[in-house]
């Protein structure tokens, strides 16, 4: 995608600069989210993603729109034609054979977070939304070349994104405290991997700092706050 002549990203702000950079909602639905979903009945820590990741995530998201930045919706679907052999595989000899993300189905709706008009959501069947051509098509119509990733799970998804992307020269930052896992150390554990091989891993107050700094150099109204 990038060639030896392109600026190099090395800031926060230049990573995350509204000109070419998109913040991608990874698979934030019931099934992964809510109380009785898929991953409550499998035994998954929800609290942090419910109490403390969701509302940060909310927030970020609010400040993206305020900023100009490019919101992605990626919504996971594991219809059981959807499910590759490999997948049917390891979903048998770990026991995970439980329903989750069927097409209309309660669990795989957003769960508190919802796109707006005009905002994409891209459809995957994979961990990876990058196995969807659609994905990169957006990110190439945008001149998108850095992704803020945030989501669930940050181990799983989210991470495959990121590796994936990274991969076929995409500048990739995870935003901590927008994703979640089934445990914490799951997901502490895929952050401390992510910084150290693929890219940056940051907090939400950084980037909205940056954001409404740039809002308040071009007098507009900074974000403070979640509507209710």
């Amino acid at each position: 995608m990038c060639d030896n002549n392109t600026e190099l990203l090395m800031r926060l702000d230049q990573k995350i600069d509204p000109r070419h950079c998109a913040l991608v909602v990874i698979d934030v639905q019931n099934d992964f989210a809510a109380s009785g979903g898929f991953f409550d009945k499998v035994g998954a820590d929800l609290k942090p993603i419910q109490t403390e990741r969701v509302p940060a995530l909310l927030r970020l998201i609010a400040a993206a729109r305020k900023a100009g930045v490019l919101v992605i919706f990626v919504q996971a679907i594991y219809d059981p034609e959807c499910l590759s052999e490999p997948m049917r595989e390891r979903n048998a000899r770990l026991g995970m054979e439980m329903p989750r993300c069927l097409t209309g189905s309660w669990g795989a709706d957003f769960f508190e977070v919802r796109p707006e008009a005009g905002e994409p959501v891209v459809i995957k069947h994979r961990y990876s939304a990058m196995t969807n051509p659609e994905f990169t098509g957006i990110l190439e119509q945008r001149k998108i070349r850095s992704l803020l990733l945030t989501g669930i799970a940050t181990d799983t998804c989210v991470e495959s994104l990121g590796r994936d992307a990274y991969f076929i020269d995409y500048y990739v930052t995870v935003v901590a405290d927008c994703c979640g896992a089934a445990s914490e150390q799951d997901h502490v554990g895929a952050l401390r991997r992510f910084n150290r091989d693929y890219g940056q891993v940051v907090d939400s107050s950084e980037v909205a700092a940056i954001w409404n700094a740039g809002c308040a150099a071009a007098g507009q109204p900074v974000f403070t706050s979640v509507p209710n």
